[in-house]
């Protein structure tokens, strides 16, 4: 009777890692992800396993549990998996529910959020047959699917919990980076390395989203560089973006304005990139005072949304940059600025803006850049003294956030409470209440990743 292979080897067989040469990069690979994610940054260059080790692990023949660092990385690569399991039998999962529930969450491709990823997971099988069956390593249906997929995922961002997200969309973009690998025709390498840069972008994004910037700022090279390799000037236009973001929450305003301005170097044929470029700069302007540099960005976003073309670049959802957005990055610059008129401004086009997002159905809303403009809206109502207008506010933010966390609305709730406890009328029972809401929210569990997610 022939011996039944250990879980590892079938494993690695159903991810195509079965050549030690494509073990050894996904290892890798993994290693420098933990090492952003986790910790240590020493963890980066753990050295994978030498070809023997890897055979052994493959026909189980292991005395000893791996050492430490890879074990961390193994239980990254295969996650829902104990190490301890991973080079057990194949036959034991007859007898231990745990290992027949880890064969299990394998054959569901490790989607475990509930029956709407288990369905997706079964759609991605499908797809990845269909992409054997064509004949080659990528066609015109695999390619069809590929950016079928990418177009949900930028659509449903904005609406959806991060964590869950990330997993998908990190199993895509390893799926476009192994077409990538191979060899495709080459009239669909151009658009692979879009899709690739894309998906790394979504990936940059919920870093961000979640806190992690330096793993976020990563993922943002790796998605210009994929840029650069099409030539798209949208995503690279796009991307130097979401790096002029992200230098802007994490405090440094100066840089925030070299990458927007690096930015403009790329002209898209269409769409927003641009505009969402200009009023990045605004608020960086307005966060370092220079309030002429301010307000002229603001007037250029302007002009260009009244000379844009329709259309866009890039797959729409979290990748466009819609009026109602344009408007709360207007009022956070004018906050910045500060003063009467700045924050009647301020207050003008943040409710404008809330406005907006409301109008979208609720399954549509962009939540997190509502939660923002919400905040906007609420600190210029504090600042000309509106307990009641800003609290109204301040409550939904909370809500909303308890159910889909992003490290902005987290900061911005926070910079809300120490105005508040400074503000004039900080002891009335109002303003005790909203502090004590959101002392209480923020003693909640942060936003996080999956298990085994990474950027």
């Amino acid at each position: 009777m022939e011996t039944e292979p250990p879980l590892f080897q079938i494993l690695v067989n159903q991810k195509g890692w079965q050549e030690y040469e494509v073990f050894k990069r996904r290892y890798q690979d993994a290693a420098r992800e933990l090492a952003d994610l986790e910790g240590p940054t020493s963890l980066a260059t753990a050295p994978p396993p030498e070809k023997r080790q890897f055979v052994r692990w493959v026909h189980g023949e292991v005395k000893t549990t791996p050492r430490t660092e890879a074990r961390r990385i193994l239980q990254f690569m295969f996650p829902g998996v104990p190490v301890g399991r991973l080079f057990a039998r194949a036959s034991a999962m007859n007898s231990s529910p745990g290992l027949r529930e880890a064969r299990e969450s394998v054959s569901e491709d490790q989607f475990d959020y509930g029956a709407e990823d288990v369905v997706m997971a079964a759609a991605n099988e499908s797809a990845r047959f269909a992409a054997r069956a064509e004949g080659s390593n990528v066609g015109p249906h695999t390619m069809e699917q590929l950016e079928a997929d990418i177009r949900r995922i930028v659509t449903n961002y904005p609406n959806r919990p991060v964590g869950p997200l990330f997993r998908e969309v990190r199993a895509l973009r390893n799926r476009a980076f192994e077409f990538l690998e191979g060899r495709q025709p080459p009239q669909y390498t151009r658009d692979l390395y879009v899709a690739a840069g894309v998906l790394c972008g979504v990936l940059a994004n919920a870093g961000f989203d979640l806190g992690r910037y330096e793993a976020a700022e990563t993922q943002a090279r790796t998605a210009f560089m994929c840029g650069e390799l099409a030539g798209h000037n949208g995503l690279r236009a796009w991307v130097r973006g979401l790096q002029a973001l992200i230098a802007y929450w994490d405090g440094r305003p100066h840089d925030a304005v070299r990458l927007a301005e690096a930015g403009v170097d790329f002209t898209p044929e269409r769409g927003t990139a641009h505009i969402r470029l200009a009023s990045i700069q605004a608020r960086a302007y307005g966060q370092l005072q220079q309030a002429t540099d301010a307000i002229a960005a603001l007037n250029r976003a302007n002009d260009m949304r009244d000379q844009m073309t329709a259309g866009d670049d890039l797959p729409g959802g979290m990748m466009t940059f819609p009026e109602e957005k344009q408007l709360f990055y207007a009022s956070s610059t004018h906050l910045w600025l500060g003063g009467n008129q700045h924050l009647s401004d301020a207050e003008a086009r943040a409710d404008e803006a809330v406005c907006m997002f409301e109008a979208v159905p609720p399954e549509q809303r962009r939540l997190g850049e509502m939660s923002l403009a919400r905040m906007d809206l609420s600190m210029a109502r504090l600042s000309r003294g509106d307990l009641d207008g800003a609290a109204l506010q301040v409550y939904d933010v909370l809500g909303v956030n308890a159910r889909r966390r992003t490290e902005s609305v987290r900061k911005r709730v926070q910079q809300f409470g120490r105005h508040l406890a400074l503000h004039p009328a900080r002891t009335t029972p109002a303003a005790r209440a909203m502090r004590e809401a959101i002392v209480a929210h923020q003693e909640q569990t942060p936003a996080e990743l999956p298990h085994g997610g990474t950027q």
